[in-house]
């Protein structure tokens, strides 16, 4: 699998989530901060890595800053993204059953090292909700973002 991570400081857990990944023997595609090359601001980092998910070079999206609100603001602005700021495995969990999350997002200044580590496993460990009722709001987020 290969997860587009973006972070905008290299602070926090920002190195050890591609560490991580890393060791759980994932690919990694790294932008903002993380790359010698990009613009490091929230922003464009977490666009390109939501875009990486739309266009198909990434399976996920990992997009983190100060406090994850704007690097989720920003994916979510890339259509067909569903970025979810988690804090915590349940929520995690939950991104993946009932919204069928295809964006992790983090705070750098509230990630632990072990809050990431459960967050990750359940965030992995998830599959998208078969439940009609859930299919149902996936499926009325996309009229959303047509204007239906």
């Amino acid at each position: 699998m290969r997860i587009s991570v973006a972070a905008d400081e290299r602070v926090g857990v920002a190195e050890q989530l591609v560490v991580e990944l890393d060791r759980r023997g994932l690919e990694t595609l790294v932008h903002g901060a993380l790359s010698d090359i990009e613009r490091n601001d929230w922003a464009w980092a977490s666009a390109a890595a939501a875009r990486d998910v739309i266009e198909g070079r990434a399976d996920q999206a990992i997009v983190c800053c100060w406090t994850g609100t704007g690097a989720s603001i920003a994916a979510n602005k890339v259509a067909g993204i569903r970025a979810a700021l988690c804090g915590d495995a349940v929520t995690a969990a939950g991104a993946r059953k009932w919204n069928d999350a295809n964006v992790l997002a983090l705070s750098l200044r509230s990630t632990s090292s072990a809050v990431l580590t459960e967050i990750l496993d359940a965030w992995f460990s998830g599959e998208a909700s078969t439940d009609p009722d859930d299919r149902a709001n996936i499926a009325h987020l996309s009229k959303i973002e047509r204007g239906h």
